[in-house]
């Protein structure tokens, strides 16, 4: 099972003009440790299930591309962003931006967001659920367009794009990796099953149904089931137990995950770091 080292916390035991050389020192130690993939959040603001609104939170295509100048290999994406927070054609440069910088590293993690008190206090609009889920497929589609040869326009009902030029062009071959994160059963599922690379579903004990639900999908799209990577998201605090959670992968993986993205609620990123490079020797 390959391990991500998801970043969805900022509160850390250090004052803000050192978040940037902490943030430099554990995705580096993260790297050297055998971590796979490092993510962060796509929020501006904390999200209320890990602490509160005004805690700290960095916008995440700026720490992507931070993290990418001190780092050599690790996988680079978001988990995952929120469709409504960036017009598709920039958002769709910003990960060829991150791919040719990072040397081939970057991928997009979209879903059909859901922070309406993020959205309304920074006056970003947030549509009915339906129209937001038209809007994740029309990104989908733009952006697989603007990673191929094909510049000519695209006229969707809530976007119109006179010329879907990319240039410079991914390094990444075919195109950056894609995953869309989510669980809805009518329309998440199938679209991971029309377009992305990688489902991201919690861990929890509907796992394996929605994994039921995606197969189904699968043969309605007539896609390959195991082409597309199944992953999950956990968490570490700073008394986890190290046979517990290397038990709790064990389990992820019996379900049918091949990667787990962990974050830590914890202050300490450097403590949570060595803490994975023991997982990732009891997992490899």
């Amino acid at each position: 099972m390959d391990l991500g080292f998801h970043i969805a916390n900022f509160t850390w035991d250090v004052p803000d003009d050192q978040l940037a050389p902490t943030l430099a020192k554990a995705a580096a130690q993260a790297e050297a440790s055998g971590i796979k993939r490092i993510t962060v959040m796509d929020h501006f603001w904390q999200i209320d299930t890990i602490g509160n609104p005004e805690q700290p939170m960095l916008e995440g295509y700026t720490a992507l591309g931070f993290i990418a100048a001190h780092t050599q290999s690790v996988l680079l994406h978001t988990l995952v962003s929120g469709v409504i927070y960036r017009e598709p054609g920039i958002l769709a440069k910003q990960i060829s931006t991150l791919d040719v910088l990072s040397g081939g590293r970057a991928g997009l993690g979209i879903g059909a967001a859901w922070n309406e008190q993020e959205s309304n206090g920074l006056g970003i609009p947030f549509p009915p659920v339906k129209e937001r889920f038209e809007r994740l497929e029309e990104t989908l589609q733009i952006c697989l367009q603007m990673w191929s040869d094909d510049e000519r326009p695209y006229d969707g009902k809530h976007y119109q794009l006179g010329r879907t030029l990319n240039s410079p062009q991914n390094l990444s071959k075919p195109r950056p990796y894609l995953m869309i994160g989510g669980v809805g059963e009518q329309k998440t599922l199938r679209f991971v099953a029309r377009y992305a690379d990688a489902c991201n579903i919690f861990g929890s004990p509907e796992a394996a149904h929605k994994l039921d639900v995606l197969r189904h999908w699968c043969e309605v799209e007539d896609r390959d089931y195991d082409t597309i990577e199944k992953t999950t998201t956990t968490a570490i605090a700073a008394d986890t137990d190290l046979d517990e959670f290397v038990g709790r992968l064990d389990a992820l993986r019996e379900l049918g995950f091949t990667a787990a993205y962990v974050s830590a609620r914890t202050p300490d990123p450097l403590h949570a770091v060595e803490f994975l490079g023991k997982v990732v020797e009891r997992v490899a």
